[in-house]
């Protein structure tokens, strides 16, 4: 766990969302298992939802670093892709199949919490703009990137990288050398 007061936040609230969800993570929960006192938590964050945001941001820059770091060994554009649903696979195993912290969280909030849903499309459009960048065929970079998020997805739902391996091999398929 971080040392300072806002770190330990952020960890614990990071640890929770991610294992029991937003909706059944609550403040006294947060601020109980961080160690900080309640006046502490709002000296940082003004609100859940701003802690959300922080989390999300976090959660990404993470996320993104690991993706990258594991994709750089690739020698080009066809391997870059495969590798990244090889990626899919190590994360499934190494989280549980808890699938996408951005997916999870969208899923539980109102459409009333705008700059949540806003921060979340953020995320996803700059991994969007990978397949984009990598894939100049606006149609199939769309279908690639649907078959990479769907198998998020689909780990999450069946426990298992079974549907990411599979597509995996519909994207080699699809991709010329």
């Amino acid at each position: 766990m971080g040392n300072s007061p806002r770190e330990r936040i952020l960890n614990t609230a990071s640890i929770l969302f991610h294992t029991q969800g937003y909706n059944n993570t609550g403040i006294n929960q947060i601020i109980a298992d961080s160690g900080v006192s309640k006046a502490s938590f709002y000296d940082h964050f003004r609100s859940k939802d701003d802690l959300c945001l922080e989390f999300l941001n976090k959660r990404y820059e993470y996320w993104s670093s690991q993706w990258e770091r594991f994709i750089s060994k690739a020698s080009g554009r066809k391997e870059k892709i495969l590798m990244s649903f090889d990626f899919l696979i190590y994360m499934n195993e190494k989280e549980n199949f808890r699938g996408c912290s951005f997916l999870n969280i969208s899923s539980e909030i109102p459409d009333d919490k705008i700059q949540i849903h806003e921060t979340i499309r953020q995320h996803k459009n700059e991994l969007r703009n990978f397949f984009i960048r990598e894939i100049p065929d606006e149609i199939l970079s769309a279908h690639i990137y649907m078959l990479f998020e769907s198998s998020i997805v689909m780990g999450r739902l069946y426990g298992n990288n079974e549907l990411t391996i599979k597509s995996k091999i519909i994207v080699n398929g699809l991709l010329k050398d």
